[in-house]
């Protein structure tokens, strides 16, 4: 079954779960699932932003010559905070050189919790260059999905497709 075939019948079960507890006049789980599909749709699009955005600044670079080859894994499990997120990673490869992203949530008890009103959480890393890795979060401000950078341990600033800048600075060298 392809992915699209897999989100619809996730969609029919949620929607099915959903009459199902508003039938047994069970409201408080029929909005617990309402807000989980919601939760999960914006999820989905948020960690799409972030890989779609590394992908066209890599389709820029390589249509110059940059040579950047790119590995994708859409099954990837990852610690954030202690806690396990599944999710998938792209690793840029340029020479010796490393750049990743990971991105995920937690998806089942066992994985912890999402601490901050995460939605998802992602983190860029070098390979040889530990103090450069940024972790990003995605968050609800006004309804509005938007990613942040961790920049200490409450401090966040507004991450957008500028952030990936100093990235490229550090992986190109």
């Amino acid at each position: 079954m392809t992915m699209a075939g897999l989100d619809e019948e996730y969609l029919r079960d949620i929607d099915r779960a959903v009459e199902s507890a508003r039938a047994e006049g069970r409201f408080d789980l029929a909005e617990y699932f309402t807000l989980r599909a919601t939760n999960d749709a914006v999820r989905e699009k948020g960690a799409a932003w972030l890989f779609d955005s590394l992908g066209e600044i890599v389709e820029a670079f390589n249509s110059h010559g940059a040579g950047i080859a790119v590995d994708e894994n859409r099954t990837h499990r990852f610690k954030f905070d202690g806690h396990w997120l599944s999710g998938s990673a792209v690793t840029l490869r340029k020479g010796i050189r490393r750049l990743t992203l990971e991105a995920g949530w937690t998806q089942s008890t066992g994985d912890g919790i999402m601490r901050g009103g995460a939605l998802v959480c992602a983190r860029i890393s070098h390979f040889g260059f530990a103090k450069e890795a940024e972790d990003l979060i995605l968050l609800k401000i006004d309804d509005v999905p938007q990613w942040f950078s961790r920049t200490g341990e409450r401090e966040l600033s507004t991450f957008n497709v500028r952030g990936f800048k100093r990235h490229f600075e550090v992986f190109l060298g």
